[in-house]
């Protein structure tokens, strides 16, 4: 893990350039920030331009750094372009379930590349549900599909408690963006990884049946 190919530098260039853009024009953050209130009037370009602004440095370097590890896992078994379509797809589909959570909510914001860089995580651990992950500050190797099921329940539960300044939906919504567009487009890991598909599955089952029933 830890490739630079140029895809990926262009991806992280273009956060980069776009938030700094947003860090010294606060008129440019506000125009492109993730609103549900502007996007219900029609700002569709939101739902995109967001993921590429950050709040600060240090969330633009989280951001960055965790796809710096993730990117060539994704691209070398899918090439440049299933990568980007996952990454693009993972974006819009966390900032879409922002809104369908938060439509009528119209104080809500939110900025950053986290919906994309989950929906990469997802993938790379769909391709490969063995290799085992790193938390920081915890030096004890943990199995993928356990990091992946893990973060996608405590999203949920972020999302039930509102936990902190984070946008668990986004999260989760780029997580399954990642799911989705890798099965479609790999669809061998059914074969190969059907029990992991299965299990990686179960937190999305369940925040559907959540949702019914109106527990979230």
């Amino acid at each position: 893990m830890g490739d630079l190919s140029l895809v990926t530098i262009l991806i992280i260039a273009a956060n980069v350039i776009i938030s700094f853009k947003g860090f010294k024009d606060r008129a440019f953050f506000e125009r492109y920030k993730f609103n549900s209130a502007a996007v219900k009037r029609g700002e569709k370009l939101r739902i995109l331009s967001s993921g590429f602004l950050h709040v600060d440095t240090s969330h633009l370097f989280l951001n960055m750094l965790t796809l710096y590890f993730f990117a060539d896992v994704v691209m070398e078994s899918m090439g440049s372009l299933a990568f980007i379509l996952i990454y693009l797809a993972s974006l819009l589909i966390g900032n879409l379930l922002s809104y369908y959570f938060h439509k009528d909510d119209h104080h809500y914001n939110a900025v950053g590349a986290s919906g994309a860089v989950s929906g990469i995580i997802y993938a790379a651990i769909l391709l490969y549900p063995d290799m085992s992950l790193y938390l920081f500050f915890i030096p004890i190797p943990i199995p993928a599909y356990v990091f992946g099921i893990g973060y996608m329940l405590y999203s949920i539960y972020g999302m039930k408690r509102q936990v902190g300044n984070i946008g668990h939906d986004a999260h989760f919504g780029g997580a399954v963006g990642g799911y989705i567009l890798t099965l479609v487009l790999a669809p061998w890991i059914f074969s190969q990884h059907l029990l992991m598909v299965i299990l990686l599955a179960i937190p999305i089952v369940l925040l559907f049946f959540l949702q019914k029933s109106g527990k979230i």
